[in-house]
């Protein structure tokens, strides 16, 4: 220790490799000592900080690794253009308990709809809550299976994914699986029953996911393990996209819309 407690401290941040502590220190010893802090009170205020810096800059990393298209918020979400699809449903899913109860979340309706958008405001909250999260489309899923299992490794993926806290399959039916696809796809929904959380989207009902997987006893096992532990919410009308354009909708979800 020196004379000068600012070098000491700046020593002592770069060794815990904590250098925010370093500000954060000097800052807030002013305001400890205008309001009479107890030490024990200026070092809590000192460390809350760290702590804080290190889940935000955690968090960033978490989600720039999880693979989005793009950042949405659950808070920038449009409730206005899905009215039956109630806010307290997607505020306590964005809380991640359902994560912690390894349960599934899975969001149904026609393409514009803003499933995608919900996915990733979820993956994004599960992120900040110290989850570690993947996206990608269900066909972008089938591939990196496949790549595993031809280099005879698909076992091994499997278990590095069920060490993410969330994976989000999006675009579940928009092209239809071939049979070594679905059986893939399967598996990664059987390696995580009731061990870590799903999100999947779909323009299809369930009724109809027997055409995409290409066996309707594959497409029922398949959902029976999605929806054993699952919040299924369906989301209805048409494309906000389209909703300035003068276009209704989109053939592919009028007919789903005709399915349901």
């Amino acid at each position: 220790m020196t004379t000068d407690p600012v070098k000491d401290i700046t020593h002592l941040a770069t060794a815990l490799k904590a250098p925010r502590i370093r500000d954060h220190a000097t800052r807030l010893a002013d305001q400890a000592r205008a309001d009479g802090w107890t030490y024990e009170e200026y070092l809590a205020a000192v460390l809350d900080r760290e702590v804080s810096a290190r889940d935000a800059s955690g968090a960033d990393m978490r989600i720039r690794h999880a693979g989005f298209p793009t950042r949405k918020s659950i808070e920038e979400f449009n409730f206005d253009h899905q009215p039956a699809l109630g806010r307290d449903v997607i505020a306590h899913l964005a809380t991640g308990g359902f994560l912690d109860q390894a349960r599934n979340v899975v969001l149904l309706g026609p393409p514009g709809t803003g499933k995608t958008h919900l996915a990733i405001g979820l993956g994004i909250k599960a992120a900040h809550r110290g989850h570690r999260v993947a996206f990608a489309t269900a066909i972008d899923w089938v591939t990196r299976l496949k790549t595993a299992h031809t280099l005879g490794k698909l076992n091994s993926e499997l278990g590095r994914l069920r060490r993410y806290g969330l994976i989000i399959v999006d675009e579940v039916g928009y092209i239809p699986f071939e049979q070594d696809a679905a059986n893939l796809f399967f598996q990664l929904v059987s390696s995580r029953y009731e061990h870590a959380s799903l999100i999947l989207t779909s323009n299809l009902p369930f009724a109809r996911w027997g055409d995409v997987f290409g066996d309707q006893v594959v497409a029922a096992a398949m959902i029976d393990r999605i929806v054993h532990h699952a919040d299924v919410l369906t989301l209805k009308g048409s494309s906000y996209r389209l909703k300035d354009t003068g276009i209704d909708t989109l053939p592919s979800a009028r007919a789903d819309n005709t399915a349901q």
